[in-house]
């Protein structure tokens, strides 16, 4: 079989388009929200609407640099627990733990939100699109415990009615903070 030049030019395109889609596929599997960091204050008000306490497991999902894990066990006295894909800030993640000492008290996940199991979990911190949040909703659902808290920056868990809710301003601007109660969402 042979193609005329002009269908063997455009053949690399269909190639590429192709090729493109397979890589834009697998991205968005693989990463579901853009990594930005929650400002120091925002991370502090979080956890102390979620009146987290010694007693608590903080999972918080895609965890970024850290810095949620860190406060709820520096801070707060909590375990807590990081799940985030990207190796080079889970490695980040964990510099930063050992640097602090707090590794007997919190630790990082390398692996996907969707996939983790939450049932240690007491308090759940999220920084993730409203799209993302309707995802995990089930899993949140069905892993937590009644009591449990979840605490969203910024995006609202579609369906649940939080217990409480914040304007926080930081950074130039108003930040939203949600919390939710398992059993009472």
């Amino acid at each position: 079989m042979s193609f005329s030049f002009k269908h063997d030019r455009k053949l690399p395109v269909l190639i590429f388009a192709a090729v493109s889609v397979a890589a834009a596929q697998k991205l968005e599997m693989r990463s579901l929200a853009p990594y930005v960091p929650s400002p120091q204050k925002i991370v502090e008000r979080m956890l102390e609407l979620a009146e987290v306490k010694r007693t608590d497991t903080v999972y918080d999902l895609g965890s970024g640099d850290g810095r949620i894990i860190i406060a709820a066990a520096e801070r707060f006295g909590a375990k807590a627990v990081g799940v985030e894909i990207d190796p080079e800030l889970v490695q980040k993640s964990e510099a930063r733990l050992k640097e602090l000492s707090l590794e007997n008290r919190a630790k990082v996940i390398q692996g996907h939100l969707l996939e983790v199991d939450l049932s240690p979990a007491s308090v759940v911190t999220l920084y993730l699109l409203t799209s993302v949040n309707k995802m995990l909703r089930p899993n949140l659902e069905q892993s937590l415990k009644p009591g449990s808290r979840v605490v969203s920056h910024d995006f609202q868990i579609d369906g649940w009615t939080p217990i409480k809710t914040e304007r926080v301003r930081g950074d130039g601007r108003t930040h939203m903070i949600y919390v939710y109660e398992i059993g009472k969402q």
